[in-house]
């Protein structure tokens, strides 16, 4: 964002400082990946570059660890790269299914855990909503129980579901239904921290001039509401999909083999 003209020495002198801060610290955070990916392309099995590498020669660069990456799991990993070979790295490696298995459970999941925090946080904005802060450090509670706690209480849970109400049914282990809703259960405090962030500066009177304008409820939160607080929706969002996608020990706990995701 560009300085207002008025600006002073000592500000646009901060301001560049600023900038200069930022792009160091982003510089530090990406410094490792900037270099673990050339090494990914080392023909040798050593963390290091070699001297080839280094000499930019062709023969010390390949593709063979990404190639070892793409064939784990497959019964014939030998073979021509062409569409039938393909085809069975879809259906058969190791790493695309856990891939799959990471983006189906984590879109799912995001929108369950959005959904459901969205609701609460509208709820716990209202003032006159009583046990409000009970009721939010209850929901917020997966953010600071240990995942093992909350992962061995889902499993216990997942095993019979319906044991609370008495009587038996199926079990949501090794389902993805299952894996799914423990996911949102993990993504909700996210969720509901980001909106309530953004309800706490929104206009309440903005509501009753949609009412009394003739406007239903629902066309309220759409049209007036919705707009306002998309950024704190959006924010929870991603932060839902990041925890469900990097998330191990419930899916040690929950999970079957075939619902197997990459961490």
């Amino acid at each position: 964002m560009a300085l207002p003209v008025y600006a002073s020495p000592l500000e646009r002198l901060w301001h560049r400082t600023y900038l200069v801060i930022c792009a160091a610290i982003f510089l530090f955070l990406i410094a490792p990946i900037l270099i673990v990916i050339p090494l990914s392309f080392n023909v040798e099995p050593y963390f290091t570059f070699t001297k080839e590498m280094l000499s930019f020669d062709p023969a010390g660069f390949s593709m063979r660890w990404y190639d070892s990456l793409l064939t784990v799991g497959m019964t014939t990993p030998e073979g021509p790269r062409d569409a039938a070979w393909w085809s069975m790295v879809w259906h058969e490696s190791t790493w695309v299914k856990a891939a799959k298995n990471s983006v189906i459970v984590g879109f799912w999941s995001t929108l369950l855990a959005t959904f459901l925090g969205t609701l609460a946080a509208l709820g716990l904005s209202r003032p006159e909503m009583p046990w409000r802060r009970a009721v939010m450090a209850i929901l917020i509670s997966p953010m600071i129980v240990p995942i093992i706690i909350i992962a061995t209480g889902l499993f216990f849970f997942y095993s019979n579901p319906c044991s609370v109400l008495g009587f038996s049914c199926g079990r949501l282990t090794s389902t993805y239904t299952g894996l799914v809703m423990a996911h949102a259960t993990l993504g909700i405090p996210f969720v509901i921290i980001t909106v309530t962030a953004t309800l706490s500066g929104f206009d309440q009177s903005l509501i009753r001039a949609g009412a009394s304008l003739g406007a239903s409820p629902s066309r309220t939160f759409f049209k007036v509401v919705l707009p306002l607080i998309t950024p704190g929706v959006v924010s929870g969002a991603l932060f839902a999909f990041v925890t469900s996608f990097d998330e191990v020990v419930a899916v040690l706990f929950i999970a079957g083999p075939e619902q197997q995701t990459i961490p």
